[in-house]
């Protein structure tokens, strides 16, 4: 049976960030994930956890100024020294959540110009050394241009080829499902071929990204699909409510930590 990570960057939005984690937990999740945390000091979060009995699944490095529209640092040239202090403090917050995977985000840049995908790889390169020493995994996630313009990891099979290439045990795909249907389509022959080097999965309907219970993806077919390959991960919520957060909760019914 899959393992939910709420999003709480997305998901139980009524309540302020740190009062998500009681939320989540209240509704049946073992596990939570967002984007950042860094607006918080690593402590508070890391008491919230611990009272609510939830495993951190997963959070972003820095990504730069996301106000001013970074989304991600990895392949911009001259940013080095930005992304090397970006793992020093993701580090930091990894120690005090338990976090065993972070992901590290690539920017709005062209990975076809060879100096960026050159940026790119030694960053991935950097950032894996530096987690692997603390015994974590890098994700690279592949995001699709509809929702991220001008995303430099915007193919699945540009991730897959940068995992293989550069050959680093701790290095693996963040396979979201809402990202993968909408680049490539074919989302179960992409699992089944990608499983072996995915450390982390997310899931969102299609097109809408709302609750994983309508539109043109089949979830519990996929759910199991994840059992069938053995998958023993976290499946990350990464999706927008329709209205409230509980009352779409019904399609996790089946799956609430009792």
């Amino acid at each position: 049976m899959p393992n939910f990570a709420a999003n709480l960057t997305m998901m139980f939005t009524e309540h302020a960030f740190l009062d998500r984690f009681a939320a989540a937990a209240d509704q049946g999740f073992a596990a939570v994930e967002y984007l950042f945390p860094y607006e918080h000091e690593p402590d508070a979060i890391a008491k919230r956890l611990q009272d609510n009995h939830l495993t951190q699944a997963l959070f972003n490095m820095p990504p730069g100024d996301w106000a001013k529209g970074e989304r991600g640092l990895a392949g911009i040239p001259g940013r080095e020294d930005d992304v090397r202090a970006g793992v020093a403090t993701a580090l930091r917050f990894a120690e005090a959540t338990g976090v065993k995977r972070l992901h590290l985000m690539a920017g709005l840049i062209d990975l076809k110009t060879p100096a960026a995908m050159a940026c790119y790889r030694n960053a991935i390169t950097f950032a894996a050394e530096a987690l692997a020493a603390k015994g974590l995994d890098l994700l690279l996630e592949p995001i699709n241009g509809r929702n991220m313009p001008g995303y430099g990891l915007n193919s699945f099979d540009l991730a897959a080829s940068i995992i293989a290439d550069l050959a680093l045990p701790n290095v693996k795909l963040q396979f979201d499902i809402y990202h993968c249907q909408i680049i490539h389509g074919d989302v179960t022959m992409r699992l089944r071929a990608m499983m072996p080097i995915s450390g982390h999965v997310q899931i969102a309907s299609v097109p809408s990204r709302n609750e994983p219970s309508d539109e043109e993806l089949n979830y519990s077919f996929l759910f199991g699909e994840l059992d069938r390959l053995g998958y023993q991960g976290f499946v990350g919520c990464e999706y927008n409510p329709k209205a409230d957060t509980v009352a779409g909760l019904g399609w996790f019914e089946p799956y609430r930590r009792k």
